[in-house]
């Protein structure tokens, strides 16, 4: 199996059992979307609570030159760690949401 279709299964079945997770209030799902054709990945979540829509991406990885772009990530945790623990090298993982100039500080790839 080449690398590509490695970190695509990869990020589907991390954000899969993240998905499955039942929240512990109000009416909400996780649902995930997976284009492996523009290799976007995203969790989110829909449903009610107190009588309020939630709807919103709750993570958004893409797959860049390689790379896993983390573009969102409101898991507990942190997607980052979880592909860590699946075998990434964090020289695969760009934490999109810092600026460009601040990725250099932190322990994983600039770009």
């Amino acid at each position: 199996m080449d690398k590509l279709e490695k970190y695509r299964n990869i990020i589907e079945k991390i954000l899969t059992e993240h998905a499955a997770i039942p929240y512990s209030y109000g009416d909400i799902k996780s649902q995930t979307v997976f284009d492996r054709v523009n290799d976007r990945y995203l969790m989110v979540d829909v449903g009610w609570e107190k009588g309020l829509r939630v709807h919103g991406a709750l993570v958004h990885v893409e797959i860049v030159d390689g790379k896993f772009w983390i573009q969102y990530d409101g898991t507990e945790d942190g997607i980052a760690t979880d592909l860590e623990l699946a075998g990434v090298p964090k020289s695969d993982i760009v934490l999109a949401w810092h600026e460009p100039e601040l990725r250099k500080y932190t322990d994983y790839a600039v770009a």
